[in-house]
């Protein structure tokens, strides 16, 4: 049978990493309210909030698959969200300044029999000792004010960059594609069926 593929989430960045791939996907915005639970660890976090995104949506089609997917940045047991403002970004990466920060990335898989595929993956970046002259300029630059982390790693946020260490850099972007296949193929579905060959 042949089946839709959805993207429950309004993030640019998941589905540029789509198009990228020429996968064939419908983006739907979930209706999920993310709450925080005191003390929470990231991990659980991340997976707590891609399965909520995946069962919030409504789905009109037979057969289908839900990608639902969450990313946390978190310095030991501190989690950083998305900084919104020029003056959280620019403390959250003042914090990072010398450090390893891990990107964790949950990843949720629904169909329409109610199978449900749930994992994260994690990608960890050391920051450069930054001054707050190229913090500064970095934000004026880059605008990150939606990412976690404050940094666009895909751009002009590798520059603030010593080292990295992971599997899978597109964890850092929103959405693993190598556990994303994985998880699919554990569902009996294979990740090249979903390509568009136009």
């Amino acid at each position: 049978m042949d089946r839709t593929l959805f993207l429950a989430s309004s993030s640019s960045y998941r589905a540029q990493i789509l198009d990228r791939l020429r996968i064939s996907y419908t983006k739907v915005n979930p209706r999920y309210i993310e709450k925080s639970i005191p003390k929470e660890a990231a991990t659980a976090v991340a997976l707590r909030f891609a399965e909520g995104k995946a069962l919030s949506v409504e789905i009109d089609a037979q057969y289908y698959v839900i990608i639902g997917s969450d990313q946390v940045a978190h310095l030991d047991q501190q989690i950083f969200g998305k900084p919104s403002t020029h003056a959280n970004a620019l403390a959250q990466l003042r914090v990072f300044s010398g450090q390893w920060v891990s990107f964790t990335t949950g990843v949720c898989l629904l169909t329409e029999q109610g199978d449900r595929r749930i994992a994260s993956e994690t990608y960890e970046i050391r920051f450069r000792e930054l001054s707050d002259c190229q913090i500064s300029r970095y934000l004026q630059l880059e605008e990150p004010f939606d990412c976690a982390g404050s940094i666009k790693v895909e751009s002009l946020g590798v520059t603030l960059l010593d080292d990295a260490r992971g599997r899978d850099v597109n964890c850092l972007y929103g959405l693993p594609i190598m556990l994303l296949r994985e998880q699919l193929e554990s569902l009996g579905l294979d990740l090249n069926d979903f390509i568009d060959i136009g």
